[in-house]
């Protein structure tokens, strides 16, 4: 039953969802993972589905389906452990708990298929003599049948016992799959469309959920909060399919209520709101998303593109002092025009109801790291008299593990932050290797311990001058990628410049002036 209930699982998220949505579709999925999940969860409680594991299941997802906070993390852990998901509470869902009275059945049933006993003879008092030779062989006589009948019964029950546990070998797998996969949904990728809705502002995002609502992010305070929230298609009616929704009703120009002569409007194709103080007459622009934030912005989430990035619709919404313009972005999110006439990209102030993210910038991270461990390894290596020619070899083959193990080796979008594994065990074995041999041919060629202090010292702020600058231009000074790497550089040379400079004044005293080094002791003292 549980291998049935786990196809049932795989089938209706990976077809049925995308041909028939509703919520038929959408629930059948939560009563077959309360089938699949309790056997699951009993593995890690090393037993059977008992009844720790089905309450244990019930109580998760009873957490999961009534609180944001429960979606949440739930959503943080399918994606450590499946890729990217998003878990949504319904408390609806709640109408699937009966599941878990089957998956306490279906280990009833199972408890009832084990292996008869064996059956154990008493312990008889010792005989001796011809009277204990002759009660042997009568005990024998006696024993062989019921011997031959165990014997038979146990053959007979090797193939069923054999049957169960290639039953657990291929069914566990397929289970882990399709619990797995079901976690995993799409996002969304962009801000679509926006309306009013009494007190309320509804942002529309592209995504479509099973039951064929729209992804919607709603503010009751003028955008200054959100919260996400199932909400009804554009146009009234359902979606086509989930993951795409038909062209939005989105309003591309409105006017202050009350104040006609007060006008916004988006600008087609770019990320911008104009304005117009004459009943739209004249327009000036009132909010633009600059270049930098623009790539930025593309960066942190890879569903993006320029092009996606630019203003869909737009609303206005009086409130109390003035009246506020909440405009759709796009790949961008959501933009605020306070009542005090100021502009903020909110962007996705909900990470529940946001695109997938990534590092934008992770690459420029790597490379600091690199660049910090070249020149730890590289102030070590310049008190080096002998032996110098292995010690470059092996620091380069650290240097390069470092890069491909951070930059290949971990994600943050599958299991343990673990991307590729190849690529983890042998950048992890080149650095480990590296560095490894750096240090032991420094201490065999007698480095000065002075110049280890100097990398020591010098890792860091070569690490912060390479990277800063591009953290820094994620939050927005400096404002473009050019002026990032500009600034990276002119930091990098001039921390470079310093420790040579250390390295150097350390070299020019000479061995006879300092003679106490790390690796070899002093005049006095030999390493143990």
């Amino acid at each position: 039953m549980t291998v049935v209930a786990t196809i049932v699982l795989l089938l209706n998220d990976h077809l049925l969802k995308h041909t028939h949505p509703g919520v038929v579709t959408g629930k059948l999925s939560d009563v077959a993972g309360l089938v699949v999940a309790p056997p699951l969860v009993a593995l890690l409680l090393a037993g059977r589905a008992d009844l720790v594991a089905t309450l244990a299941t019930g109580a998760l997802f009873t957490l999961v389906k009534t609180t944001e906070t429960g979606a949440q993390t739930a959503s943080h852990l399918w994606t450590l452990v499946a890729g990217p998901s998003r878990v949504l509470a319904d408390p609806t869902d709640l109408l699937a708990l009966p599941a878990l009275v089957l998956a306490w059945w279906i280990r009833h049933r199972t408890l009832g298929r084990g292996p008869r006993p064996r059956l154990t003879t008493g312990r008889r008092r010792p005989t001796t003599g011809r009277r204990r030779t002759a009660t042997a062989l009568l005990r024998t006589a006696a024993e062989r049948p019921r011997a031959m009948a165990e014997r038979l019964r146990t053959l007979a029950e090797r193939p069923r016992a054999t049957a169960e546990r290639w039953r657990v070998v291929a069914g566990v797998p397929l289970a882990v799959v399709a619990v797995t996969a079901t976690a995993a949904q799409s996002a969304p990728s962009a801000a679509v469309a926006v309306r009013v809705e009494g007190e309320r502002v509804v942002v529309l995002t592209d995504l479509v959920l099973a039951d064929g609502e729209v992804q919607g992010l709603v503010s009751a305070d003028g955008g200054r909060t959100w919260r996400p929230e199932a909400v009804a298609a554009p146009g009234g009616g359902p979606a086509v399919q989930p993951g795409r929704t038909r062209p939005a009703e989105a309003l591309s120009a409105a006017c202050v209520p009350y104040q006609a002569r007060r006008c916004y409007r988006v600008v087609p194709g770019r990320p911008a709101v104009e304005q117009s103080d004459d009943g739209g007459v004249t327009w000036h622009p009132s909010w633009t998303l600059r270049q930098g934030r623009v790539d930025v912005v593309v960066r942190t989430y890879p569903a993006a593109d320029r092009a996606s990035v630019r203003a869909r619709g737009l609303v206005v919404q009086p409130r109390p002092g003035g009246h506020v313009v909440v405009a759709a972005g796009g790949a961008a999110g959501i933009a605020v025009r306070e009542v005090s006439g100021t502009w903020r990209l909110a962007g996705w102030p909900v990470e529940q109801a946001a695109p997938l993210r990534a590092d934008p910038v992770e690459g420029e991270r790597e490379v600091a790291y690199v660049f910090a461990l070249a020149v730890l390894l590289g102030a070590l290596g310049s008190g080096m008299r002998r032996l110098t020619t292995p010690y470059t070899v092996f620091a380069m083959l650290g240097c390069a593990g470092v890069y491909v193990t951070a930059l290949h080796g971990f994600t943050d979008r599958s299991l343990l932050g673990v991307g590729n594994p190849v690529a983890l065990v042998l950048g992890g074995a080149a650095t480990l290797l590296g560095v490894t041999a750096c240090l032991s041919l420094a201490a065999a060629a007698r480095a000065p311990g002075r110049t280890l202090l100097v990398g020591v010292a010098g890792a860091p702020a070569a690490f912060a001058a390479a990277y800063a600058p591009f953290h820094g231009w994620v939050l927005g000074a400096p404002d473009s990628y050019g002026g990032a790497v500009a600034l990276a550089v002119c930091l990098s040379v001039a921390v470079l410049a310093a420790v040579v400079a250390l390295v150097r004044r350390q070299a020019a005293h000479g061995p006879e002036e300092h003679p106490a080094d790390y690796f070899g002791g002093s005049r006095t003292s030999r390493p143990t």
